[in-house]
């Protein structure tokens, strides 16, 4: 019987060694600002053509019921790469995978896809990144009003919060036929 009692403390011992050496999955700090951009990706390639991206995710949006995010920016702009990294990682990322499709919207030096930033009522004058969010049949349900040009300074909590105040709410309607 000792060297029951005795087996029980040294695996006591052992369990709570090796939990303590372990460390608990860390909760996303939602009050943090966006990570820096670490690496810049060719977000903006030359040469496409941004009206037939948005038709393509306006029919992916409409068949998987989700909404459309068009990222108005350039390659040259860091918090371009902030704002999309940033959309791609943590609980951010999740929602967009669940309830967004994404669009880049090359600008250039503010001189291509102009006609675009006026269809979608973006206001280049107040920086880029600009955001615009459509529905799935293309309707504009917003456009930026400059909150987005500063992303590096962006808390994840308020990219969360606009992402969850923009996506589909897929509950069923009741009652109709």
């Amino acid at each position: 019987m000792r060297h029951l009692t005795l087996l029980s403390i040294i695996l006591l011992i052992l369990t709570a060694l090796s939990v303590q050496g372990q460390t608990p999955k860390q909760k996303e700090d939602e009050n943090a600002i966006l990570q820096p951009a670490t690496k810049k990706k060719d977000l903006y390639p030359a040469g496409v053509d941004a009206t037939k991206e948005i038709d393509q995710a306006l029919k992916h949006a409409a068949h998987d019921h989700k909404r459309v995010i068009l990222i108005f920016g350039g390659n040259w702009c860091y918090d371009c790469h902030v704002l999309d990294q940033a959309l791609h990682q943590g609980t951010a990322g999740k929602i967009v995978e669940e309830s967004f499709e994404l669009v880049h919207v090359d600008v250039g030096e503010f001189n291509k896809n102009l006609e675009l930033v006026k269809k979608y009522n973006v206001p280049l004058n107040k920086g880029v990144p600009a955001v615009a969010v459509l529905d799935s049949k293309g309707k504009l349900l917003y456009s930026a009003e400059g909150e987005f040009e500063a992303a590096r300074q962006m808390m994840k909590k308020q990219l969360v919060d606009f992402l969850l105040k923009w996506k589909e709410n897929k509950a069923p309607v009741v009652g109709k036929n």
